[in-house]
């Protein structure tokens, strides 16, 4: 068992409350006695109980993150800007990991609320109205990041569907004839929460609405490098493919690349999220940067706003960019 309070408060023969002023740097207390206790503690190794004192105060200085996984560069990079802001406010962060499971997404939740984490960030696979009344029921402040549950919980992130927009239009300036939009998780569209993935693809759709003459196809499921290939190889027309995730992009490039195909010589692809070792890659991606860092800043800035019971907006969307690389 540690060293407790009262263990230290009999070592120096003065009072709990005493010891207690000295620790918290509190109260009335000469500098001689608070001196002394402060060299008692260290010497033997005190180190406080942070659950009984956030029990105490009402808070447990920990914040909750439920994610997919942490095998995407995406989720790397915002778990670890969560983590910095979590540390610039002497906060903890928990992090559980639901790896697109639905009924496991929501027993996490439930079990980081049981611990009593103060708030919770998710990105979530589970969507409707009964998941939102879930979440609204939790009694803790929530805010989600990536795959939007409704419109009154609070959520952070990009305009995806102008972001593809854009995207397309970039790809249209290159001269393309035919654009394949490759987003594997449509094939999930009935099972789980792909909010961004839809709205990419109404952004795609959208652009190609004033360039009928354009072709489009698209792949919306995980057979995508053999799908990809056969596109390329069975037409004429100069074809880029728009990806909705680099992982994807990124994946079709070494494969055709297997085949003897060069980006850009022999088609063009675009990626989308910007992970940071796209830099270390040549020819460098292009893509659309997601501003995940920003994204996880604002969306910590909001959850404690929460937690102090203040007023946030229901959405807030944060500036994405073009990164103009060299595979288009």
């Amino acid at each position: 068992m540690g060293v407790t309070i009262n263990d230290i408060a009999r070592i120096c023969q003065v009072s709990r409350t005493t010891v207690i002023r000295a620790l918290n740097n509190k109260g009335r207390i000469s500098e001689e006695t608070r001196q002394r206790i402060l060299d008692t503690a260290e010497n033997l190794g005190y180190r406080p109980d942070l659950l009984a004192r956030g029990l105490v105060k009402g808070k447990s200085s920990y914040i909750g993150v439920v994610v997919y996984d942490v095998k995407n560069q995406y989720f790397s990079q915002m778990l670890n800007e969560i983590e910095l802001q979590a540390q610039k406010r002497d906060y903890f962060v928990n992090i559980s990991l639901h790896e697109k499971n639905q009924k496991r997404e929501k027993e996490l939740i439930c079990r980081l609320v049981d611990y009593h984490v103060d708030g919770l960030i998710l990105s979530p696979v589970n969507r409707g109205e009964d998941f939102a009344e879930f979440l609204r029921g939790l009694k803790t402040p929530v805010v989600i990041i990536g795959n939007k549950v409704a419109d009154d919980i609070p959520y952070v992130g990009i305009d995806e569907e102008k972001a593809a927009y854009e995207a397309v239009e970039k790809i249209l300036e290159k001269g393309y004839e035919q654009i394949c939009f490759v987003c594997p998780p449509l094939a999930e569209w009935e099972t789980g929460n792909i909010y961004t993935h839809e709205m990419r693809l109404s952004g795609v759709k959208r652009a190609l609405d004033a360039h009928p003459e354009i072709e489009l196809k698209t792949i919306g499921h995980f057979g995508y490098l053999e799908e990809a290939e056969k596109i390329l190889k069975s037409g004429n027309k100069r074809t880029a493919f728009f990806c909705s995730g680099d992982v994807f992009a990124l994946d079709i490039v070494k494969s055709l690349r297997e085949q003897g195909l060069r980006a850009p010589e022999d088609y063009g692809i675009m990626g989308f999220d910007n992970i940071d070792f796209l830099e270390y890659l040549s020819p460098r991606l292009s893509t659309i940067s997601n501003s995940v860092e920003m994204v996880a800043e604002k969306a910590v800035d909001h959850l404690f706003d929460l937690m102090e019971e203040k007023q946030i907006p229901n959405a807030e969307f944060v500036n994405h960019r073009m990164i103009d690389g060299e595979t288009l």
